[in-house]
C-alpha cells in the first residue's frame, strides 16, 4: 500500500487572503508558560530551572480560518437554511465519517480557457477515463491550480464548476466533491465580472449554493492530484471535529495498491 499526501500546508509565510498568525513558544518559553499556568490555576509554585536543561515542551498558537489549507466545507457553510431535511444544514462535526473514506475519482479539467466548466466537459472526461462516478465515491478536480499555492495567483487563476455540473455529480450520488483550487466555484473576480455583465444571479457561487438544495461537502485546496490515477485508489479526508463549525481542516491522503 502506498500513501500519497494530498494536503497543502498551513504556512504563515504563504500568501493568504486571511493571513495566518503562527506564534511558537520554544521549550524554554514553554517551561515558563507552564510555571505561570501552575501558579494561576493550581496555586503551585514551580521553578522552570528545576527541569532538565531548564526546558519543558514547545507550544504553538495559531490564528487562522477553517478554510486555510486543505479543508472540508460542511453544508452549514453554504447558508443558514437548507431546502432538505429539517431545514438546518449540518455542521462539520455532525457529518457521517463514511463520507470521507471512499473510492476516489480524479477528473482532469486542466487546459480549459474558461474559469468555469459545465456538464459537457465532465461527461467528456467520464468518457476519456472510462468511468462515471458512482454513489459514495469522492470526486476531485485536477485544475492545475496547486502549482500556484502560496502565491497571489492561486486565488485568481483556476477552474471551477457551474451549477449544472455540480448537480450532475450530486445526481450520481457523490457526497464529497474536491478540487486542488482555492474554491470549487470559479475565481471571485470572474464570478463578479460575469454577474456585472449579465445580471444573472445563477453565476454567483453556484457550486456552493447548490449545497442549500442538496446536502454535500466540498474538499478544497488539495495537492498532488497529478500523482494519482483517474480511479483505483481510496481517498481519506476526515475533517477535524470542530463543534458548530462550517468547515474543518483535513490531512487528506490517497491509498494505492503498489
Amino acid at each position: 500500500m502506498r500513501i500519497v499526501d494530498l494536503s497543502s500546508p498551513i504556512d504563515a509565510d504563504a500568501h493568504e487572503p486571511d493571513p495566518v498568525t503562527h506564534e511558537v513558544l520554544g521549550p524554554r518559553a514553554g517551561a515558563e508558560h507552564m510555571a505561570a499556568e501552575m501558579r494561576e490555576h493550581f496555586g503551585v509554585s514551580f521553578d522552570p530551572d528545576e527541569l532538565p536543561d531548564g526546558e519543558f515542551l514547545s507550544l504553538d498558537r495559531l490564528a487562522l480560518t477553517t478554510h486555510t489549507g486543505t479543508h472540508v466545507d460542511a453544508p452549514s457553510h453554504y447558508g443558514s437554511r437548507a431546502r432538505y431535511g429539517d431545514g438546518r444544514p449540518r455542521h462539520i462535526d455532525q457529518l457521517p465519517l463514511e463520507w470521507f473514506c471512499a473510492p476516489g475519482v480524479v477528473l482532469d479539467v486542466t487546459g480549459h480557457d474558461t474559469a468555469v466548466v459545465g456538464t459537457a466537459e465532465l461527461e467528456k472526461e467520464f468518457a476519456r477515463i472510462g468511468h462515471a462516478p458512482a454513489a459514495g465515491e469522492i470526486v476531485v478536480l485536477r485544475t492545475g491550480a496547486a502549482a500556484w499555492a502560496g502565491t497571489p495567483r492561486y486565488f485568481t487563476d483556476f477552474t471551477g464548476l457551474d451549477g449544472p455540473a455540480t448537480h450532475l455529480l450530486l445526481d450520481l450520488g457523490v457526497r464529497v466533491i474536491g478540487t486542488d483550487a482555492f474554491s470549487l466555484d470559479a475565481p471571485f473576480t470572474d464570478i463578479i465580472r460575469r454577474y456585472r455583465e449579465t445580471g444573472d444571479r445563477a453565476v454567483l457561487w453556484p457550486a456552493h449554493f447548490a449545497g442549500r438544495h442538496r446536502e454535500y461537502c466540498q474538499l478544497e485546496r488539495l495537492a498532488n492530484l497529478d500523482s494519482l490515477p483517474a480511479t483505483g485508489f481510496q481517498l481519506i479526508c476526515f475533517p477535524v471535529k470542530i463543534t458548530g463549525a462550517g468547515a474543518g481542516w483535513t490531512r487528506a491522503v490517497a491509498l494505492l495498491d503498489d
